[in-house]
């Protein structure tokens, strides 16, 4: 029997977008449950398996609902209906800065974030020289990262997650940001991640990326699946799709 890392079945994911105009208090209170609202569907009977050790890429169009079905996977966000089992420790690097305190010295966030994900403090001490000197911030990392940068916060993040032994790694968009030696250390470091076994599923908007990495790939459209499978085929048909818009 083939065991998953990752299995989504039936996934629908259901937004409320309410169209109330400004009220004043009085207003709210005598209005109090009653918001006019609209239904909007984010994700439509998704199902998709990924193996113990496999690679899977997202691609879609903004708005398809390929961030919103890797929320759903990592727990973000509760699926209206369907499920979704992980079996595996499960890291992510899904929101620039996020489980990072604005106040906190990069340095100190290293612990915060590593903390988050069950390190003791010795485990942290024995990988922060590798952490710090990953992310190449030098005498930055002991500055607070409200200071950061948008390259300079996804150096950081990226460094932490990498470092932290994941067995299944959720990546929206992480190279997207940051200068392109770095995006290619980062890319080195993800490949080296498929050698050793590490299951992920990652969003990008650089096909390239999606068919050099993965072994399949799912295509979002509207959020539903249009199509899913190997990752060659899935991307050559959607920039065919791309191609006619």
């Amino acid at each position: 029997m083939q065991e998953y890392a990752v299995e989504v079945r039936g996934l629908y994911k259901e937004f409320r977008l309410y169209h109330d105009r400004a009220m004043s208090m009085k207003e709210r209170i005598v209005n109090w449950g009653r918001h006019k609202y609209e239904k909007f569907w984010a994700l439509k009977d998704i199902n998709i398996n990924v193996k113990k050790g496999e690679s899977l890429g997202i691609v879609g169009r903004n708005g398809s609902g390929k961030s919103t079905l890797l929320k759903v996977i990592s727990g973000i966000y509760y699926p209206t209906k369907g499920e979704v089992k992980v079996n595996g420790k499960l890291t992510t690097l899904l929101e620039l800065g996020a489980g990072f305190h604005p106040d906190f010295t990069g340095r100190e966030n290293i612990y915060f974030n590593a903390s988050i994900f069950g390190f003791t403090r010795q485990e942290i001490n024995e990988k922060l020289d590798d952490i710090i000197a990953f992310s190449e911030l030098g005498e930055f990392i002991d500055n607070p990262v409200r200071n950061y940068s948008s390259g300079m916060y996804m150096r950081l993040a990226f460094s932490v997650a990498i470092h932290i032994e994941p067995e299944i790694l959720l990546l929206d968009e992480v190279l997207a940001v940051g200068d392109s030696a770095f995006q290619e250390k980062c890319m080195s470091k993800i490949k080296s991640f498929r050698e050793k076994g590490v299951t992920m599923i990652f969003v990008s908007h650089a096909s390239m990326q999606v068919e050099k990495l993965c072994d399949k790939a799912v295509w979002l459209k509207d959020g539903e699946v249009e199509k899913y499978g190997d990752a060659k085929e899935v991307v050559k048909a959607y920039e065919r799709w791309i191609q006619t818009r």
